[in-house]
């Protein structure tokens, strides 16, 4: 009744304190002896409907990633390494391990440290199961030891940090070369990426900056700054219109100055590949010197998509020209990147083109729903524009379920 204030509250009995005082100090000592992991167990994975629609559409039981896109099912070590990193940003620990585990056992032989995880797995022409492709894909590879070093870090996982130092040892042995008059680089895969003239094909979306400054803090006296400062050269150098293509090639001849020039084989198309560059561009840290030449290097992909309000599917890095229209996963990955530009009026256009189709309706049939490639440009252009991830200047992660999980985080 108004007007009538509350009794008192009593004050609790002295006994009765004291007890309550003993409770509080046995529950903090025994939060300083047991292990992190131990409190992981009740910190659940975080609720996100993309992450949770992806594994329903394109994750099996046993960890395998299937893109039904392609008339042979497969899986492929990108596809692997991505779904890692998306379990560790929505805190999923079993879906994590699955997927690892299934990468190892079927794309590196069971021996993560001996060899490098095949490019594909599938259906075989003859209809057995198995690896169609056993050359690596350096970009996956990548992700898999990224992946791998955050979840020791984060989950307090000696055996995944560990696997994430092995792994990338392999890469830096097996993948990386001495380009005459650039210094170190990354190549796509172990083989076939260095020609003749001397010639080495490259693809610009392999390297994410935030990637590379998280190896060198795991490897310090490795390449990885090295290959980052000349990552950021390819793109300026690759990109005289503001779009940088899908593949792009270094070319040393004998008396001859070296520098880029198109690929040999895919020219200077950029289309699928080269749409992660701006996104990775996005997502670079603020404190990261790499980030403002990135934005600026690649100012073309907000003037075409703000010309015709949709993102271009293919544009021409040499002249400018741009065609098509991208799909939805486009609009995804440039969310970063527009945040980034500060181009806010494009940005909301395309948030709202996003939010009308990703999360897929669950009742939908297949053929209705994103394609697995838009589903996992989905994945990193939402969740960063939900701000369930960001990278730090160090290429660390701060993840949005860390607070409510602090007592399993080490630093």
């Amino acid at each position: 009744m108004a007007g009538i204030l509350p009794p008192p509250r009593q004050a609790p009995s002295r006994g009765l304190a004291a007890r309550w005082r003993r409770r509080l100090a046995a529950l903090s000592a025994l939060a300083a002896i047991l292990p992190a992991g131990a409190w992981a167990q009740a910190c659940q994975p975080a609720d996100w409907p993309l992450w949770s629609d992806f594994q329903r559409r394109f994750v099996q039981a046993d960890g395998r990633v299937i893109d039904h896109s392609v008339a042979q099912r497969p899986s492929t070590s990108e596809g692997q390494s991505y779904a890692m990193f998306f379990a560790l940003v929505a805190n999923d620990r079993a879906v994590f391990d699955r997927v690892w585990r299934w990468s190892i056992d079927n794309l590196a032989a069971g021996d993560i440290g001996g060899r490098l995880p095949a490019w594909q797995w599938g259906q075989r022409q003859d209809g057995s199961w198995g690896v169609i492709d056993a050359n690596a894909a350096s970009d996956a590879d990548l992700w898999f030891v990224y992946a791998l070093a955050e979840a020791g870090r984060l989950w307090n996982r000696a055996d995944y940090a560990r696997d994430a130092r092995a792994l990338l040892a392999r890469v830096a042995a097996d993948e990386v070369a001495d380009l005459p008059g650039l210094g170190r680089m990354l190549l796509p895969g172990p083989t076939g990426f260095a020609l003749s003239g001397p010639l080495w094909r490259l693809n610009p979306s392999y390297l994410p900056v935030p990637l590379l400054r998280r190896f060198a803090l795991i490897d310090r006296d490795g390449p990885w700054q090295a290959i980052a400062a000349n990552t950021v050269r390819m793109i300026q150098a690759t990109a005289p219109r503001g779009f940088v293509a899908d593949w792009v090639a270094y070319q040393a001849p004998e008396g001859k100055a070296a520098g880029f020039v198109a690929d040999p084989e895919k020219g200077a198309v950029g289309s699928y590949d080269a749409i992660r560059n701006y996104l990775w561009a996005g997502m670079t840290p603020a404190g990261d010197p790499a980030r403002k030449t990135l934005l600026q290097a690649l100012s073309g992909m907000q003037e075409a998509t703000a010309a015709t309000g949709l993102p271009p599917e293919s544009v021409d890095a040499a002249t400018g020209a741009a065609k098509g229209e991208a799909p939805v996963g486009f609009s995804a990955a440039l969310l970063p990147y527009l945040a980034a530009r500060g181009a806010s009026d494009e940005l909301k256009r395309q948030r709202t083109r996003v939010q009308a189709s990703l999360p897929a309706d669950p009742r939908a049939p297949p053929e209705q729903a994103p394609r697995y490639y838009d589903h996992v440009l989905g994945l990193f252009g939402i969740g960063w524009d939900q701000q369930r991830y960001r990278f730090l200047s160090s290429g660390t992660l701060k993840l949005s379920w860390e607070k409510a999980c602090q007592h399993a985080t080490t630093r």
